[in-house]
């Protein structure tokens, strides 16, 4: 991930975060520095310089990764047509190659609203989920991988995950990285950020910041850890089966099939 120095050392995050696959963020990158010197231009001391935060993950089973298909003009598409609303999911943006517990995997969201004795708060997630092998896959503690079976894709775990952790809870970067922590467990590339304070990075005067206490952030734990694995799931359930390059297939996870292994667990809604 680019920019985690930046981010490391000032406690700011400064522009979008980038999602794209492994060879691919070199080009997004410069990418994203020309589409905010187009934008915005020099700041007000006249300084152009930027850090962009760019991840990956790889998806060269499906796509010939070394063609390197993104292109500038596609970066700048993503910015300028970024909305708010709901996020697609499945096979889309970054997500289009990626494979997920040996199923097709991509683009997947969930989040968490507080309770309002705790604020009231929205804890946003975003995964791009390319990892894992399919006996690994639980649903609901339900071992689904292992029950649906079929071809394997991998003989080993040899991907990775992108997490996004969005917050408008007034969280200051230490306790960001514990928020952060949360995703951790089998889980390999994230960031969180906070969207309060919004004058924080004000270069003037005296700068004055609200957070919630530290033993008020349990709940944003919580909702973290489940919104992350919702996320991941949603990723599943949106991914369509593909056949990429090589004639190479990744099945999509069987939705009825699903439903059927999580009602024989009494795991299913009625």
């Amino acid at each position: 991930m680019t920019g985690t120095t930046w981010v490391e050392g000032s406690g700011f995050l400064e522009g979008p975060v980038m999602i794209a696959n492994t060879h691919s963020v070199g080009t997004v990158r410069d990418a994203v520095i020309a589409w905010r010197l187009r934008k915005s231009g020099p700041d007000k001391d006249g300084y152009s310089w930027s850090l962009p935060v760019v991840a990956e993950t790889w998806d060269g089973y499906l796509n010939d990764v070394n063609w390197f298909h993104v292109k500038p003009e596609d970066v700048f598409h993503a910015l300028d047509s970024a909305h708010a609303g709901p996020v697609e999911e499945g096979n889309v943006g970054g997500g289009t190659g990626m494979i997920c517990n040996e199923f097709k995997g991509g683009i997947g969201t969930a989040s968490r609203v507080l309770d309002a004795k705790y604020g009231g708060y929205t804890v946003g997630m975003l995964v791009q989920c390319n990892y894992g092998q399919r006996d690994q896959l639980r649903i609901a503690g339900v071992p689904v991988g292992r029950e649906i079976g079929g071809a394997k894709v991998w003989d080993d775990d040899v991907g990775s995950i992108i997490v996004v952790v969005a917050t408008d809870a007034p969280l200051i970067p230490t306790q960001l990285k514990r928020v952060a922590r949360r995703i951790t467990l089998g889980l390999d590339i994230f960031i969180a950020f906070s969207t309060a304070n919004t004058g924080a990075a004000s270069s003037q005067g005296v700068v004055s910041l609200t957070m919630l206490p530290n033993d008020q952030i349990n709940p944003v734990f919580l909702a973290t850890v489940q919104a992350t694995e919702e996320a991941v799931v949603n990723a599943m359930i949106a991914a369509e089966t593909m056949t990429g390059i090589k004639g190479h297939t990744v099945n999509a996870l069987p939705h009825d099939r699903l439903r059927e292994i999580l009602k024989s667990y009494n795991r299913l809604a009625h």
